[in-house]
């Protein structure tokens, strides 16, 4: 295929690259642009080879991997520094494409972590008052993770107003073995303030295809008035999950 990059393709392509977070660019390398962003270690380059094919190539492979569901994998000849690429059939599908791999590349695969340890370097731990503010940063780094990982969206409802939304860790901060556990963005769900309460008292669990599952425990009126009496389950879990979630299920859930 023959690239069809026209001035307004470009205006386009560098929109999508701007608006979802890539606020700096990169040498051109011929028919591809490149992006890079100050908020986000991943790399892009963006390519037209018509009307309607749009092209991401992407510098991480893990994100590539984590973009099943965002348009089809690219085989042709990628850009030097580029690891895979997806492409779409529209501009529409292209700006979800490249604000999915901007979420995904601020959490992913250790970036949490990463995060944390730098903004708690020159921290204090001798005191149990100056843990606390420690533990307060990577709180707030996992719930800023989560809010990426679930598109600022409830894991389950779909519920969208930030505000009332919990960072609920699957494995809680004081049972993980280390800061690796803790800042792992699959061992939290992004979730609605009821279901957070249920899932952190053990009320429900979700099971390994996302299943929403509710303790014996809450009777039928009890389920009706937490509107756990209809099926539910959360989308986009990853294998990464599947661990944290077997251990909620074994260490917390109420049988």
């Amino acid at each position: 295929m023959t690239a069809h990059l026209t001035p307004a393709t470009i205006t386009r392509l560098e929109k999508a690259a701007v608006d979802n977070g890539f606020d700096q660019e990169l040498p051109r390398q011929g028919d591809w642009l490149g992006f890079a962003s100050t908020q986000a270690p991943l790399r892009l380059w963006l390519s037209a080879f018509s009307d309607a094919v749009f092209i991401a190539a992407l510098s991480q492979a893990h994100v590539a991997r984590a973009l099943g569901e965002y348009g089809t994998t690219v085989v042709s000849p990628l850009p030097t520094g580029a690891a895979a690429g997806r492409s779409v059939v529209d501009i529409p599908a292209l700006h979800r494409l490249v604000r999915r791999a901007f979420q995904l590349s601020r959490t992913l695969p250790d970036e949490l972590l990463n995060q944390f340890a730098k903004q708690t370097a020159t921290l204090p731990r001798s005191t149990e008052a100056e843990r606390l503010v420690v533990q307060r940063v990577g709180q707030d780094v996992f719930r800023a993770g989560l809010l990426d990982y679930w598109d600022g969206r409830c894991a389950v409802t779909g519920l969208a107003v930030p505000d009332l939304l919990r960072a609920s860790h699957i494995k809680p901060w004081a049972a993980c073995a280390s800061d690796a556990e803790r800042l792992d963005v699959f061992n939290g769900l992004l979730l609605a303030p009821h279901l957070d309460a249920a899932f952190d008292r053990g009320f429900i669990t979700v099971a390994d295809n996302g299943q929403v599952i509710v303790s014996s425990r809450l009777s039928d009126h009890d389920r009706k008035l937490l509107a756990l009496d209809v099926p539910l389950r959360v989308d986009r879990l990853a294998p990464g999950h599947r661990s944290y979630l077997a251990w909620h299920r074994t260490e917390e859930f109420k049988a």
